[in-house]
């Protein structure tokens, strides 16, 4: 029988992943599973996610779905709708992945999982046992509650920075989960006035684009004289569209002796997680190794970590 994981974005028929789905499902042996596209508009009216979760619970035939820049939104229509939520979709007030099981529709919230485990790629063990480090998520949505709650569970405190700065445009729509690391808000619609915040970073601190812009929205939340910290980490979340806020952070990797890195491991993680739930199906290990494997070449990719060997 054909069964639907339904995807939903903004621009899901550009997802590299409407390529690689199909591959994925032949080597997990479902091939009979389908990814299906469901573009939602930017911060819609509640009804309009609400309904969309509606359709999965009516529709057998759908067994999950993936939700990219809609997971606030989703959580705070749907909530009801879920017979289970796991404890980050509860703490993080965020929905990324809805599988069923025999009760009900679960909701997961995936990105403190693979953004994580993007992270401990980056920094290894005791990264701010030796600095004073900070982290700058430029972009205060689901993906910078993600990367709050992963920094606040690490039990070593090397494994934390000092401070973590969240930046948007507009107020927060949820409280970020409470924990060992200060975390402040700022209020800010003006690329030079991140620039500003960006120049007080200790050297080595790590700033991360979770705007959205660069891919589901024009531009970059930084200008072209904002200097990135010295010896930094720079993650651009993006893992395609413009990314000018990539090519910036490239312009200055030598002369600040950077780590540039963009979203494309992150992404692939993400995906597996939520795959994982819902076919019901571990994946990790050589199994993650071979998905990444058919992703790269069919998609031409390679892993997009540009790091600079200069000191680091």
């Amino acid at each position: 029988m054909q069964q639907y994981m339904q995807f939903f974005g903004v621009t899901t028929a550009q997802s590299s992943m409407m390529q690689v789905f199909p591959a994925w499902m032949a080597e997990l042996g479902q091939p009979e599973v389908q990814l299906q596209g469901v573009d939602l508009p930017i911060r819609a009216e509640p009804a309009v996610y609400r309904r969309a979760v509606e359709e999965i619970l009516r529709d057998a035939t759908v067994i999950g779905a993936l939700i990219t820049t809609h997971k606030v939104d989703v959580f705070h229509a749907a909530r009801d709708l879920f017979a289970h939520l796991d404890s980050y979709a509860q703490r993080g007030r965020e929905i990324s992945s809805i599988s069923r099981n025999n009760v009900g529709l679960v909701g997961h919230a995936k990105d403190p999982i693979s953004c994580g485990r993007s992270l401990h790629d980056f920094l290894g063990e005791g990264y701010f046992a030796n600095n004073d480090a900070e982290v700058l998520c430029l972009g205060a949505g689901g993906a910078a509650s993600a990367i709050v709650m992963y920094f606040q569970d690490r039990e070593r405190a090397g494994d934390r920075p000092r401070r973590i700065h969240l930046v948007d445009r507009v107020p927060m729509r949820t409280e970020m989960p409470a924990g060992a690391v200060e975390t402040v808000f700022h209020l800010q619609t003006r690329a030079e006035e991140n620039d500003a915040l960006m120049a007080t970073l200790p050297p080595r601190s790590i700033v991360v684009n979770a705007t959205g812009m660069g891919k589901d929205l024009d531009g970059t939340p930084v200008t072209d004289a904002g200097m990135f910290p010295e010896h930094g980490i720079v993650w651009e979340l993006n893992y395609r569209g413009e990314r000018q806020f990539l090519q910036q952070a490239l312009a200055q990797q030598e002369a600040r002796r950077l780590q540039v890195h963009d979203g494309w491991t992150c992404f692939l993680y993400g995906w597996t997680e939520v795959i994982s739930e819902v076919i019901h199906t571990p994946i990790g290990g050589e199994c993650f190794v071979t998905l990444r494997r058919i992703a790269e070449t069919l998609t031409g990719r390679y892993v997009r970590t540009v790091s600079s060997a200069l000191g680091m």
